[in-house]
This record gives structure tokens, sequence and C-alpha cells, in this order.
């Protein structure tokens, strides 16, 4: 009798833990359904830009470079829009948010403000933004999508092959690639090929970005931070005036109390420039109540209210999310 009682406790025991199972997996479920998700933005590939003509010359800081054009190509390639029309309804169907090329492209050129060119002590050069740069500012999506394509004509048959790079719109590193070729077909339009290509592809490839995204939460987003004086400072980042030792590694103190883990890479560092990479800040903060997205000017903000707090007036620039610099002795 007593061996029936222990094995109808047993069973029931089991059956209990099983259901305590599949209830963790029901919750762990709805809670990775409702994880955040990273902010997407599909445009060209820089060489279907090239390779079509799509491109325009900018000057950076003395050098003139070959940069794409995007609002070229949307003007003259009539299928480049249905083309991210059609991925962007791909990447919302899977709860993504898909910033629109040519509305981030929009909202550049109504706001028409130009910043003030400035000039370093270390460059004597211009602090200039790309218009990739500013759409990546403009837009503040969290990865970039590089789409390029190629038809393949067989007789009366016609297909696709596409590569699709993420790449992280602070650093401009790849986080992820995807490629492939479509099936062969007689009568559908390239948005509708390329849509057919990417699928089978797509949601590897997405996973491999929230992988990285969720990363980020965890380690700290990069981004990468400058600092100039002005030429008619009185100091430099050697001057030992503003506390216990040299500005350049008081600098260096707050960096490292104010990184995610500490974590920075000093590059350079001189009596006139110092440059910082890979510096981890957080994804968020909170202001007024509310959570809200940081980038590398937000965060930077705190380093110029350090320095005004020692006696350092400083202007604070960017370029494009990840980038920030910070001009000493004056605004």
């Amino acid at each position: 009798m007593a061996f029936k009682i222990y094995k109808i406790m047993k069973i029931q025991i089991h059956k209990i833990h099983k259901l305590s199972i599949i209830i963790l997996m029901f919750f762990t479920n709805i809670l990775l359904s409702q994880a955040k998700k990273p902010t997407l933005m599909v445009v060209p590939a820089d060489n279907w830009c090239y390779e079509n003509g799509y491109s325009e010359s900018y000057n950076n800081q003395g050098v003139v470079k070959d940069i794409p054009s995007y609002r070229l190509a949307l003007q003259r390639d009539t299928d480049l829009d249905l083309v991210i029309t059609q991925i962007n309804g791909m990447l919302s169907k899977r709860d993504f948010d898909a910033k629109n090329l040519k509305s981030q492209l929009d909202k550049i050129e109504s706001a028409a403000a130009e910043e003030a060119m400035r000039s370093s002590k270390y460059s004597g050069a211009e602090v200039a933004e790309s218009p990739v740069d500013a759409l990546k500012k403009v837009a503040k999506a969290d990865i970039i999508l590089k789409l390029g394509w190629t038809v393949n004509n067989d007789g009366m048959e016609k297909s696709v092959t596409f590569i699709l790079k993420a790449i992280d719109s602070y650093t401009g590193k790849q986080i992820a690639e995807a490629s492939g070729t479509g099936a062969p077909d007689f009568s559908s339009p390239l948005p509708v090929l390329l849509e057919e290509a990417v699928a089978s592809h797509i949601d590897a490839f997405l996973a491999e970005l929230q992988t990285a995204f969720e990363r980020w939460f965890e380690k700290g987003r990069e981004c990468s931070v400058g600092i100039r004086i002005w030429d008619d400072w009185d100091y430099d980042l050697e001057s030992e005036d503003f506390g216990d030792d040299e500005l350049g590694f008081l600098i260096e103190e707050w960096m490292e109390d104010n990184t995610v883990g500490g974590a920075f890479t000093t590059m350079d560092a001189e009596a006139t420039m110092m440059n910082f990479e890979q510096v981890r800040i957080p994804m968020t903060y909170e202001k007024k109540g509310k959570v809200r997205g940081l980038d590398a000017r937000t965060w930077a903000k705190d380093l110029s209210k350090y320095l005004t707090g020692l006696g350092i007036e400083n202007k604070l620039t960017t370029v494009g999310l990840g980038e920030v610099k910070l001009y000493l002795g004056s605004k």
C-alpha cells in the first residue's frame, strides 16, 4: 500500500514538474516576443550605387571622396523605392521597426540646417559631416541594412542574386550578412523576385541582428570620442591646473567611471589631442521618468559638463550617431 502511494505521488510530482517547465517556457516565449527590437533602415549597397552611377563627391577635410547618393538612386531607379518598400514590409511583419529611406532623406532636406564650420589646433581642418552620416543621425536607426542585387537573365527566365549586409550605424562595423539566389521566374517584377530570394534567409539573418542588439544592452554600445584644443587656449591636455593630475589623465578617469564596465581604448594621447575608440556606452537612459535611447552626443554631454565644472569652456560636435568631438578652450 505504501509503495502504491509512493508511486502515485512520484507520478504526480513528475506531472507537476513537466507542467512547471511548460509554464516557464510559455512565459519565456512571451518575454522574448516582447523584447525590444533594433530599429532598421534599408539602403542600397555602396557597390550597387557605384556600379549604377549613383554617387557624389564629398570634401572630407580637404580629401575629396566619392560616397553613395541615395537621393540620386531613388530619383533615377524606378525599382529602388519599390524594392525598399517590399523589404520593409517583410521586416514590419516580423515586428521590426523599419525606417523608410526616402522619408528620412526628405526630413534632412526640409530641415535645411547647416552646422557652423570649426577648426582644431591639431588638424587645422574643418569639422564636416557627410550626407551619409547626416542621414544616420536623423534616422537614428540602430542598424543599417545595405542591399545589393544582380538580375540574372537565362533566356526567357530571370532570377535575382542578392547580398544583404547589416552595419552597426554607430561604428560602421558589419555585424551580419546574408546572400542567395531566388528561383527563376518568367514574369514577376524585380521587387517580387527580390522578396522571394530574401525570404528564405531573412529569419536567421534577423535572429543574428537581435542577438547583437541584446549584446549591446549587456556590454554597452561602441562609439568614438575625440578631444581637441583651440589655438588660442592657454592650456593643453598635459596641463596640471585642473586637478591632481594632467588634464588628459583626468579625462581618462572620467571615461573609466562613465563607460559600461570601464571599457574604452585610448588610441592617441598627445598635448593637443586625444582619440578614444571602442567606448562602451549604455543603450538607454532615464529622463523625466521615461526611458530613452542614448546616443554618443547625449552621453558626451556629461563629459562636456564635467569639463565645464573644471573651468574649461568647450564645444561638443557630432558626426553621425556614434562619433563625437570636444573642442576645449571656447565655444
